[in-house]
């Protein structure tokens, strides 16, 4: 009965956070659409599509680069028969040492759940993957997918709710993403060799064209230009400013959220594959 009431509460928090509004910034002022020969569409200042077909997919990227940050984007999937199709919303530096921070969603056959994919790169290294399934429809209506990213965590939200976090392990020989400042891109694209059941599920060509739709962009963030952090000092010293979410990480209730989703909704973590590290687990995996 107790876990009952708790899942109900649960519940609750989730859909109230669902509903909250955000303070959203204009899309002609803060992205470009980046490829895509039309396909992607600013269609007015609170509303952006990403459409894929057989000839080719979109995408688009902030005009602003961040060095750390709360950024919230709320999206709505690609409906229906979406197999195949990978929808990419994530953070990420340029060069070949580059730092990213990544959801990804890929796509199923109509009825099955998306699963949510995340990962973190630093200093061009990844393989650091969860994948999670969602306590909803995201094609049905819009939700909340946001990053925190200050110099001692990364955490992965969905209205509100944290499903991941990436602390800094520096100590143990981990780099962690704190000097270079990324950007905000996501693309809509065809990943049928490898996204649907190992690419066992192709693409359906007759349901094209796909779209994703996003909307309420919010970046409570440092933005980075010429060296220089709107928050003070260089990009490297943006750290010690006086933002809130600069040292914000999990309170007990949060924690206790994490817990529950990646009980109840993780499909796959890296930290607990013993088949893939049968040496051991990466060092991150170990920080408390």
């Amino acid at each position: 009965m107790a876990f009952i009431s708790s899942t109900v509460s649960f519940l609750l928090f989730i859909s109230l956070s669902a509903s909250s509004s955000l303070v959203s910034a204009n899309f002609y002022d803060e992205f470009d659409i980046t490829w895509g020969d039309g396909r992607g569409k600013v269609i007015n200042p609170d509303l952006l599509t990403l459409s894929l077909d057989k000839s080719s997919g979109s995408g688009f990227e902030s005009r602003n680069e961040y060095l750390f940050g709360k950024i919230d984007m709320q999206l709505k999937l690609v409906p229906g028969n979406s197999a195949g199709t990978v929808t990419a919303y994530y953070l990420s530096s340029k060069g070949s040492n580059w730092d990213e921070i990544d959801f990804e969603f890929l796509g199923n056959l109509s009825g099955d759940p998306y699963i949510l994919h995340t990962n973190v790169f630093s200093q061009g290294k990844g393989n650091r993957e969860q994948q999670f399934y969602l306590w909803f429809d995201p094609t049905a209506d819009f939700h909340t997918y946001s990053i925190l990213w200050n110099p001692q965590r990364i955490i992965f939200s969905v209205d509100g709710t944290p499903i991941r976090e990436f602390k800094n392990a520096e100590s143990t020989g981990v780099p962690f993403p704190k000097d270079q400042p990324m950007r905000i891109h996501s693309s809509l694209w065809n990943a049928d060799d490898w996204a649907t059941r190992g690419g066992l599920v192709k693409t359906d060509w007759s349901q094209a064209p796909f779209t994703a739709s996003y909307r309420n962009f919010k970046a409570d963030a440092c933005v980075v230009a010429s060296g220089k952090s709107s928050c003070g000092g260089s990009a490297a010293s943006s750290a010690g400013n006086n933002q809130a979410w600069l040292s914000e990480e999990l309170d007990n209730t949060k924690q206790e959220r994490l817990r529950w989703v990646q009980k109840n909704y993780m499909i796959y973590n890296y930290c607990s594959d013993s088949k893939r590290f049968p040496q051991g687990f990466p060092p991150e995996c170990n920080v408390a």
